[in-house]
C-alpha cells in the first residue's frame, strides 16, 4: 500500500487511529532472562513493526543504541526495494537494523521497547493503516542467544496475558537485511509534521520518553 493513500484515509477519516490503541500500548514487564550488560564489540539487533519510519524513531532515542537504519529483511536481495517491497509478495518486511553499546542497553530491553511502544504484536500482516505481509510483527534474531532470548520473552508475555489478544510476532532467524533507500532514513527527524508520521509515529517517540525515561535518549543515535 502506498503511504500517501493511507495518509488521505487518515485525514479524512479522523476516528480512525493508526497509532496503537490505547488499550494495546502497554508497559511490557522486563524480561527475565536476558543477556547482562557487560563491555564488548557493538551488537546488532533486526525488528519488524510496521512502518519503518517510526520503529526507526523510537529506537534512535534509546540510550546505548548507536545507530539505527530503515530496510527490509525477510526476503531476497534481488527485492528489496520499497517499490517491490510494497506489492507485498516478496517475503520482505520494513525493518529496522540497530546497532547497540551491551554495556549500556540490553537485546532483552530492546525487545521490551519493541513490545511496549514501537508496536502492537497482535495485528497480523499490518500495522495501524497499512495492511500487508510487508508490515507483520517481526523479528530477526543475529545469533542463538537472540533466539533463545526472544523466545523466552514471547512465552513469558504470552503467559502473563499482557494484551487481550494473540501475540503474532514471528521468529526468522537467518534472514539478512538489506538497507532501505536513502530517502527513507532519518524520515521521522526530518519530516515530523509530515501527516503520517505526527498521527502515527510521534506518539510512539513521546510514549517511549513518558514511560521509559531512564532510557531514554535527548540525542538521536546516528
Amino acid at each position: 500500500m502506498l503511504r500517501n493513500l493511507a495518509i488521505a484515509a487518515l485525514l479524512g477519516t479522523a476516528a480512525c487511529s493508526g497509532a496503537i490503541a490505547a488499550e494495546h500500548m502497554v508497559t511490557a514487564p522486563a524480561p527475565v532472562a536476558d543477556a547482562p550488560l557487560k563491555a564488548g564489540p557493538l551488537q546488532t539487533a533486526v525488528f519488524a513493526g510496521g512502518c519503518f519510519w517510526g520503529v526507526e524513531g523510537v529506537f534512535e532515542r534509546v540510550r546505548g543504541v548507536t545507530s539505527v537504519r530503515s530496510g527490509y529483511a525477510g526476503g531476497a536481495k534481488a527485492t528489496a526495494m520499497y517499490e517491490v517491497v510494497g506489492t507485498g509478495i516478496t517475503g520482505h518486511a520494513e525493518a529496522v537494523e540497530i546497532r547497540y553499546d551491551p554495556a549500556k542497553v540490553s537485546y532483552g530491553t530492546l525487545l521490551r521497547i519493541l513490545f511496549s511502544v514501537a508496536h502492537d504484536p497482535t495485528q497480523l500482516n499490518r500495522q495501524g493503516p497499512d495492511n500487508g505481509s510487508q508490515y507483520r510483527s517481526a523479528i530477526f534474531p543475529q545469533n542463538a542467544e537472540q533466539t533463545t532470548l526472544t523466545r523466552a520473552y514471547v512465552a513469558q508475555l504470552t503467559a502473563a496475558k499482557t494484551w487481550p489478544g494473540r501475540i503474532v510476532t514471528t521468529l526468522e532467524p537467518g534472514k539478512p537485511f538489506y538497507p532501505a533507500e536513502g530517502y527513507h532514513q532519518n524520515y521521522l527527524r526530518a519530516n515530523p509534521n509530515q501527516p503520517y508520521i505526527a498521527h502515527n509515529d510521534i506518539p510512539k517517540v513521546e510514549a517511549l520518553k513518558e514511560r521509559f525515561p531512564a532510557l531514554w535518549s535527548d540525542k538521536p543515535a546516528g
